[in-house]
């Protein structure tokens, strides 16, 4: 039996490394979390129909919808941003709000695309009380959907929307100030942070960086994602 957990923290090791992990903080959790990779299904639809019921963290207990993710499930591009807010907690639908015209605009005016084919998902599923950033517990119980999503629909191009997203999905703690823009390995993808629209909408004068940021993808896209 103990052959077998060590087998199994192995597998889901190297899977965690596949997708761009340098370091893990607590190797134990991987053994004890039932969330595991391993056990996740291998479609998007099964794996929301687990995550539609999923009570592994407080935020369960105060949620009205959860939050899955949404778009082309076969994407090039896919944005992570940090939790579901207010609007998004409403519709069950990621960045609906003020902060997801922003994105939508972004998306349809500098990368020339359609919202529709992008993917769209968050770090946590549920919604933090007042909009607080999550607590590591809630992120550590929610992660492995996440990687598992990317997975699944292996984009080309990863953009980390704010310092939460991009702090929890590399596990960097570098400032966002100071990564936004850099174009990073992350497995078979690469990643590249830049401002949560909603920071934009409280500090404008930091849309031109953002500007920068997806020109760059745009011409990562227009060179078929060669950098």
């Amino acid at each position: 039996m103990q052959k077998i957990k060590k087998l199994h923290i192995l597998n889901t090791l190297h899977t965690y490394k596949a997708l761009g992990f340098e370091y893990i903080d607590d190797i134990q959790n991987i053994n004890q979390n039932n969330n595991s990779l391993k056990s996740l299904p291998e479609s998007l639809n099964n794996l929301e129909s687990i995550v539609q019921s999923c009570h592994l963290c407080q935020l369960s207990k105060t949620r009205k919808n959860v939050v899955f993710g949404e778009g082309d499930i076969n994407a090039d591009i896919m944005f992570i941003g940090e939790g579901p807010g207010a609007n998004e907690d409403e519709t069950g639908k990621p960045f609906v709000g003020r902060a997801g015209e922003l994105l939508t605009k972004i998306i349809e005016n500098v990368l020339k695309i359609k919202r529709e084919q992008v993917y769209i998902a968050n770090i946590v599923k549920c919604r933090p009380p007042n909009n607080r950033v999550p607590a590591p517990e809630e992120v550590e119980s929610c992660l492995p959907y996440l990687v598992k999503q990317i997975s699944l629909v292996k984009p080309k191009i990863i953009i980390t929307l704010g310092a939460t997203a991009y702090n929890n999905l590399t596990n960097d703690k570098t400032p966002i100030s100071k990564i936004r823009g850099e174009v990073l390995p992350f497995g078979e993808a690469k990643l590249i942070p830049t401002f949560h629209p909603s920071f934009l909408l409280r500090n404008p004068s930091a849309k031109k960086y953002v500007f920068v940021d997806m020109k760059k993808v745009k011409r990562m896209k227009d060179l078929d994602f060669r950098i």
